[in-house]
């Protein structure tokens, strides 16, 4: 019998955060990476069974799906129940590029009421609730690392970042939870 390596999921198990904020990881998702031209997305929309956002940091959402605005013609799209999402695409019969990203992301959920201070701490984007509603997604940077970053409720958000830096922004983040904890 050959000896089988099982692979540990990054952050696997990883709890943080502190009194006004927690910090988990999201279970595992499948993800690509869609580039599209803008004729192509009724048809890529009707074949992933939501609408694709043509709206600068926007998402659309159906059941377990999401998909978020990343620039004029990309976005990620993430489906919590693990979906083919590059097989769906496919059969859209229109121009677009599907790549699979699902083992280079990691997510980590940041919540509760020091959720947008702890974001705050290493990302330069405005979060307040007025700039970054529910629903607004987009890719920008927490400390050094390249981050898409999703409004998912009030005192909600993923942190969709690659799984190379991944101790790093939760370490990052573990630390800004408990500075906004105070």
């Amino acid at each position: 019998m050959a000896n089988v390596a099982i692979r540990k999921p990054a952050l696997a198990g990883r709890l943080g955060g502190s009194a006004a904020v927690r910090l988990t990881t999201a279970p595992a998702a499948s993800r690509v990476a869609l580039r599209a031209p803008a004729e192509s997305l009724a048809a890529l929309s009707s074949a992933l069974g939501l609408s694709v956002p043509t709206t600068p940091k926007t998402s659309s959402r159906a059941d377990a799906r999401s998909a978020l605005w990343l620039g004029p013609d990309e976005w990620l799209v993430v489906d919590e129940a693990g979906a083919d999402l590059v097989a769906l695409s496919s059969g859209a019969g229109a121009l677009h590029s599907a790549t699979d990203v699902s083992h280079r992301n990691v997510a980590i959920i940041v919540s509760g009421p020091g959720a947008e201070a702890t974001l705050s701490a290493g990302c330069p984007q405005d979060l307040s609730r007025s700039s970054f509603p529910i629903g607004a997604a987009s890719r920008t940077i927490f400390g050094k690392a390249e981050i898409v970053l999703f409004r998912t409720e009030e005192d909600t958000f993923r942190v969709e970042c690659w799984r190379s830096f991944s101790d790093y922004v939760f370490g990052l983040l573990n630390e800004a939870a408990e500075d906004a904890g105070h």
